[in-house]
């Protein structure tokens, strides 16, 4: 009887593989994937887990996500990956991944360097 020595790779390995690939997207300049529904109806849901009312209706919600995304194409390709990766990275820590979040945390990050680069060139040298 001949063995074989050839390895397939675990099922383990390859759902690491697939989760390295969605984390590692905003290195290589690519805006997140996200399903606008899916976020929208999560958010709906936990309204009604916390018994509250929810901020807007699903329907709302989604015309929200799709215009930050079309807003957040552009300005995604143009930001430095370093600000990139720390929006993303705090809006998946926070449970929260949506175009709106991504959107506002790059013009927040936008908004503070060019107020720290106005700050600068007012300094006496």
């Amino acid at each position: 009887m001949k063995q074989t020595t050839e390895m397939k790779p675990a099922p383990v390995l390859l759902a690491f593989a697939a989760l390295l690939s969605l984390l590692a997207s905003p290195a290589f300049g690519r805006e997140p994937e996200l399903n606008i529904k899916t976020i929208c109806n999560s958010r709906a849901t936990d309204a009604k887990l916390l018994q509250s009312t929810p901020d807007q209706s699903i329907a709302d919600c989604i015309h929200d996500e799709e215009a930050a995304k079309g807003e957040l194409g552009p300005l995604w390709t143009s930001t430095s990956a370093p600000i990139r990766n720390r929006c993303e990275t705090d809006a998946r820590s926070l449970g929260t991944t949506s175009y709106l979040d991504l959107l506002t945390c790059i013009q927040m990050e936008e908004e503070m360097k060019s107020d720290s680069m106005k700050s600068d060139s007012k300094k006496p040298r």
